[in-house]
């Protein structure tokens, strides 16, 4: 007489626990059974399908079974964007398009208006554009496949922006009598597979603000150099700003704003104006980035005073250097 009612307590435990278990939203925060602000991506048993019968199709593009083709979706290419994790490589293959390259590079750079404009309304023009949405969410896609760790995938994002190539376009754009350099949106930074902080910048944006991060850009004036900017704990922010600093010219350590920039000994000592881009969560109270930027900072700063690095610095930076995949030690460069 007592097998049933333990064979029933055993079930109504089993049942809590796969409730507790099953998620009840996807990476991008849309809840189970609802469509994504992105067409035609829909949450299904916390993971994003494509579902263009329920969620329909961005702008310019057809269903096709459940997908939706652009009509920019032309001429693919592959592209194999890497990353550092913990100390290991990984690629992500993904394709990019001629046609939709193309479209971005005639759209004007200037913005119509009677009003007075921002710096912030020309980034976020940069980063909105719905075309483009519909073609950068399968990155932040194949980034959450990757982990379900929310602060793995920010330092995913990171480093493989970081990991793109430094370059600026060839193009430029005539203004009256005035040619200025050519800016490039974030997929084209992609397509390109080279950019410089700005348009690095603009596609990191996307990423973390898909991630559901808060996200504002630090703009260097007097260094004419920007950064991003992601919210995390005061005491670890640039000038108590709540904005971690995140370069993306190279691969560096969240919170290291004393590396050099784009492979030259540059480092920033002015103060940068706030840009705030996209509100959300902020990093946790114990990433370890917070205290390997500080002592790679500190390894730095003892080898600008002396001259040299020691045997125990040596073997620390060496092993933060294998962490984050860095490249250049900042002031100096050591094998």
């Amino acid at each position: 007489m007592l097998f049933i009612p333990i064979f029933i307590l055993i079930l109504a435990i089993t049942f809590t626990i796969i409730l507790l278990i099953k998620p009840n939203s996807c990476a991008d925060g849309t809840k189970n059974n609802e469509c994504s602000d992105i067409n035609p991506y829909f949450c299904e048993s916390g993971k994003l399908v494509e579902k263009a019968s329920i969620c329909g199709c961005p702008v310019s593009s057809m269903p096709e079974n459940e997908s939706c083709i652009s009509e920019y979706q032309t001429v693919p290419e592959e592209r194999q964007l890497k990353y550092v994790l913990n100390g290991k490589e990984g690629y992500i293959d993904f394709v990019v398009y001629r046609g939709l390259s193309d479209y971005f590079s005639k759209l004007p750079r200037h913005i119509d208006s009677e009003e007075n404009l921002t710096l912030a309304d020309f980034k976020l023009r940069m980063i909105n554009n719905e075309v483009q949405k519909g073609f950068l969410f399968p990155l932040f896609l194949e980034i959450s496949k990757i982990t379900s760790n929310k602060e793995d995938r920010v330092r995913i994002a990171i480093s493989l922006v970081q990991n793109i190539p430094f370059g600026s376009s060839n193009k430029t754009l005539n203004l009256g009598r005035v040619a200025i350099t050519y800016q490039r949106y974030p997929y084209e930074v992609l397509y390109d597979n080279q950019g410089i902080c700005s348009e690095k910048s603009e596609l990191l944006f996307f990423l973390l603000r898909e991630m559901g991060y808060g996200t504002a850009s630090l703009y260097y004036v007097k260094e004419n150099h920007e950064v991003v900017g992601i919210k995390c704990p005061v005491k670890q922010s640039v000038d108590y700003s709540g904005y971690c600093f995140v370069e993306t010219t190279g691969p560096s350590i969240i919170g290291d704003d004393q590396t050099d920039y784009f492979g030259e000994t540059r480092n920033l000592n002015s103060t940068p104006i706030i840009i705030n881009i996209s509100e959300g969560i902020a990093l946790g109270n114990n990433l370890r980035e917070y205290k390997d930027s500080d002592a790679l900072i500190k390894i730095r700063d003892k080898v600008n005073l002396d001259g040299e690095i020691n045997l125990f610095d040596s073997l620390r930076w060496n092993s933060l250097k294998k962490r984050y995949g860095l490249v250049s030690f900042g002031y100096y460069q050591f094998d």
